[in-house]
């Protein structure tokens, strides 16, 4: 586990990134299922999750924030990853809550509890006071969370060019 804890739940952890850790990236991505609602829908290969490792890096120098290593509070084991990225297709630069897990890990409440613990940090902070998050038409457990913590429905979008519906969060 990286030595820079960002923030912590009962059962999770959201750490830096290592900068080793473009394989288990890779993994969190590696299927279909696991990237059908993301921009692309493919798994990605190796050179995609190197260049978003480099990605998260820069972002956190220069926003404060980025996507984290989530990991497990119990046993330290890799679940995913969750944060906020900057999101300029709409031309505001929108801080976007997001997260992924792995296969493994859908179903015990996490994202909901990442979600929600990212929500306060995000404002405990004075990032900014709104924050969009992205949730595909079809994926209603995304939807569910997103949901659950608070966010309130605000129009259809196109992410990537895939459909998207966009969620907001005010302070």
């Amino acid at each position: 586990m990286s030595d820079t804890i960002i923030l912590e739940t009962p059962r999770l952890v959201l750490t830096m990134w290592d900068r080793k850790d473009a394989d288990i990236i890779r993994q969190l991505h590696s299927s279909i299922e696991t990237t059908r609602y993301l921009s692309g829908g493919a798994p990605w290969t190796m050179e995609k999750a190197e260049e978003r490792l480099r990605s998260w890096f820069d972002e956190h120098a220069r926003e404060g924030t980025t996507k984290y290593k989530m990991l497990r509070r119990d046993d330290g084991r890799f679940i995913g990853r969750a944060g906020f990225s900057r999101f300029h297709e709409r031309g505001r630069g929108e801080f976007e809550l997001g997260y992924s897990l792995r296969q493994d890990a859908w179903g015990n409440g996490y994202a909901t509890e990442i979600a929600g613990a990212l929500a306060k940090w995000f404002f405990s902070r004075g990032l900014a006071d709104r924050f969009i998050a992205f949730a595909h038409p079809e994926n209603a457990a995304s939807q569910r969370v997103l949901q659950k913590i608070g966010m309130q429905y605000e129009a259809p979008i196109a992410v990537g060019g895939a459909p998207g519906l966009c969620y907001r969060m005010s302070r």
